[in-house]
């Protein structure tokens, strides 16, 4: 994590030590004792949308209702190796208060799962927002996935390559639009860590990377990533950017100065959120291409 939210665990660790509460990560604790947004909250609590434990969903809804709104399926990063639904419910609050009915999923995670495997969740989930919900006052007609690292990873890829949707069952063009934050969509060769663990036993490469699906019949996609981002590459969405603009897709590119890795996540929050204009520029593209007009997001700390 960033240097300011291991300030913020350690000006704040002997006090939820003292409440019992151990073992956190710095986002946990951010997550819980960080201002939210209040347009947005929690309706639904670990919906099942497959037998594994991690297959478990969260949804939440704008306070002020919905009614076909549009659906945003946000997957969390963590290198394929660490992350938890609870811990981003802050993202959640803040698009729901955005007008999106927000799902966050759970999926597995490395070492005991591998490519493509947590792709399969995250097309297992979609495959349950579209028969679930309208419950919820979402329009399974108007999804759009987003996803911060690793998280942006998984959504693209579910967007551009249509494989793991169709053996969900789930016809690829449910998709209107798609976002990533930060995300690694250009990376081989594969370096001799993370990438490699997860990735390095696939037999084609290429069939890894989200740039090699990049095409014509692509969804719009809005990449942000910023400058001093040194865990992955802003080159990866220049490269995927470029892709799709010669593809004559839609896409929004934003390289915001000054951020890093988890700045670009922590700048959806209330907190952070002077730090860059990401989810009023993500919100705006997002809504555009699902069809959805405007709704005016309510923010006070609590």
């Amino acid at each position: 994590m960033t240097r300011v939210l291991t300030v913020l665990a350690s000006l704040i660790g002997l006090a939820f030590l003292a409440l019992g509460v151990t073992a956190c990560s710095p986002l946990a604790l951010f997550d819980a004792i960080g201002p939210r947004d209040d347009g947005g909250r929690l309706s639904l609590r670990n919906a099942a949308f497959g037998p594994h434990p991690r297959q478990r969903l969260d949804v939440f809804t704008p306070v002020a209702g919905a009614g076909g709104a549009p659906v945003l399926v946000f997957f969390y990063g963590g290198s394929w190796k660490n992350g938890t639904k609870e811990d981003y419910a802050f993202v959640g609050q803040a698009l729901a208060a955005q007008g999106f009915v927000t799902v966050l999923p759970d999926y597995r995670l490395y070492p005991e799962v591998r490519f493509p495997d947590f792709l399969d969740d995250g097309a297992a989930a979609i495959a349950w927002v579209r028969d679930n919900i309208a419950q919820y006052g979402g329009d399974p007609r108007r999804i759009v996935l987003a996803g911060h690292s690793a998280g942006a990873y998984n959504a693209v890829m579910l967007g551009l390559d249509p494989r793991y949707l169709r053996r969900a069952g789930v016809d690829p063009k449910i998709v209107r639009a798609v976002a990533g934050l930060s995300g690694p969509y250009d990376f081989l060769p594969l370096d001799a860590g993370t990438a490699t663990e997860v990735f390095g036993e696939a037999r084609d490469k290429a069939a890894t990377q989200p740039v090699t699906f990049a095409g014509p019949h692509s969804p719009p996609a809005y990449l942000a990533t910023g400058d001093g981002d040194t865990t992955v590459r802003p080159s990866n969405t220049r490269s995927l950017a470029a892709r799709l603009r010669e593809a004559r897709v839609p896409v929004q590119e934003r390289i915001y100065a000054g951020l890093d890795h988890s700045d670009t996540l922590l700048a959806l929050s209330v907190t952070f959120r002077s730090k860059a204009p990401a989810l009023a520029e993500m919100a705006a593209f997002l809504r555009q291409h699902s069809g959805g007009e405007r709704v005016p997001a309510r923010t006070v700390n609590r």
